[in-house]
């Protein structure tokens, strides 16, 4: 190359260097950016969240909304502008409501091919990503030291030789109270919502099994911490047992200041004492970022996430090669026959503000089931 071309060779080399050293730094910036809506309680090691940013580019912005009720709420009113592109927490109580309120697009993963069928969401529109059972937990040493049996049936709870024992949440207020609520109505029937009692129990219907508890001396808490840190004899209430979580035990063993062999309590395993809750994720309707949601979903159900929900969260991973602690494989197992089937999410979203009216009416204002039936 000769004349004035040729000597503008290096000027231009260098621009061009120039030129591309300005785009690899400013490539961070023009990175897709992906806001998840998410409930008070979602928790995700960051490493591996930066892990994900570092393998596709996707900036993840984490909005906190609330309980899982508030997030989903929150998407329905402003579904016409989605405040982001996922929203994490809806359960399979929640779901009916969000659907017909048209707040999410399908999306069907791949990875589902590794999750039970039995975890899964029937119409595709949220895809599950973690799973965890509301259930009674009792003060082993309290039941020790008396020699009192532990009820093996939800009905039990309501006997004589339990009186005053029961500590639950307000299922208005809170959602292990409500979750226990709706293990009640699965057990026991409502034949006004069409629900077929699980059992002959000689209770007429949930509403009656409640006004037993109620009878039976049950003390009401607004919400899990109160019921489990005030009420619970375990940290110095007067009641030894208390609605919480499978996974409470364990993590009582893992949080313990000293090493112990087994936790101090136990769960309850009681036929239809449990609930099982599933928790997904889906893509909000009009996101933008469509590839990257899809993307963010196929990384919640990936075996590194999948491991790491448990100590996270303090549930169980949907995705069946995912390994447990070693506390959960021990002290976090539901007993066969302890959950009681799972109401369908239209009968909750249709017949939920009734039970809670007809709840409040029978157990805090002492009034009888046939007078709010």
């Amino acid at each position: 190359m000769y004349g004035p071309l040729a000597a503008s060779k290096p000027r231009l080399v260098k621009l061009v260097a120039s030129l591309l050293a300005l785009a690899a730094l400013a490539a961070p910036a023009l990175a897709q950016r992906l806001t998840v809506l998410t409930h008070d309680s979602f928790s995700l090691p960051s490493e591996l969240v930066a892990r994900f940013t570092a393998d596709t580019g996707i900036e993840v912005v984490f909005l906190a909304a609330g309980d899982a009720g508030e997030a989903v709420n929150r998407a329905i009113l402003t579904k016409g502008r989605p405040l982001g592109d996922l929203l994490f927490g809806v359960d399979d109580a929640l779901l009916a409501r969000a659907a017909d309120q048209g707040v999410f697009e399908p999306y069907a993963s791949p990875a589902l091919s590794g999750v039970p069928e039995e975890l899964r969401f029937g119409d595709g529109l949220v895809t599950p990503v973690d799973v965890g059972w509301v259930i009674p937990n009792v003060d082993v040493a309290w039941f020790e030291e008396r020699g009192l049996a532990l009820p093996t049936a939800l009905e039990q709870l309501a006997d004589p030789d339990y009186a005053g024992l029961l500590a639950v949440e307000n299922p208005a207020t809170s959602s292990p109270g409500l979750a226990f609520l709706l293990a009640t109505v699965a057990r026991f029937g409502d034949p006004d919502a069409g629900v077929e009692p699980a059992v002959a129990s000689g209770y007429a219907d949930w509403l009656d099994y409640w006004a037993a508890l109620r009878d039976n001396d049950v003390s009401v808490a607004d919400g899990w911490s109160d019921a489990y840190y005030t009420l619970f004899t375990r940290y110095g209430g007067d009641r030894p047992v208390v609605v919480s979580y499978l996974t409470s035990p364990a993590a009582e063993l893992i949080f313990a200041d000293q090493p112990l062999d087994a936790p101090p309590t136990a769960n309850l395993a009681c036929a239809g004492c449990a609930y099982r809750q599933i928790e997904g994720i889906g893509v909000l309707a009009g996101t933008r970022q469509r590839a990257a949601a899809e993307a963010f979903v196929d990384f919640m159900l990936s075996e590194a996430v999948q491991e790491a929900i448990p100590l996270e969260m303090f549930v169980h991973p949907v995705l069946a090669s995912a390994a447990l602690p070693p506390e959960f494989e021990r002290f976090a197992v539901v007993e066969e026959g302890v959950t009681a089937p799972t109401l369908p999410a239209a009968v909750v979203e249709a017949e939920q503000q009734r039970w809670l009216t007809q709840w409040t009416a029978v157990v805090l204002q002492g009034r009888d089931p046939a007078s709010v039936r």
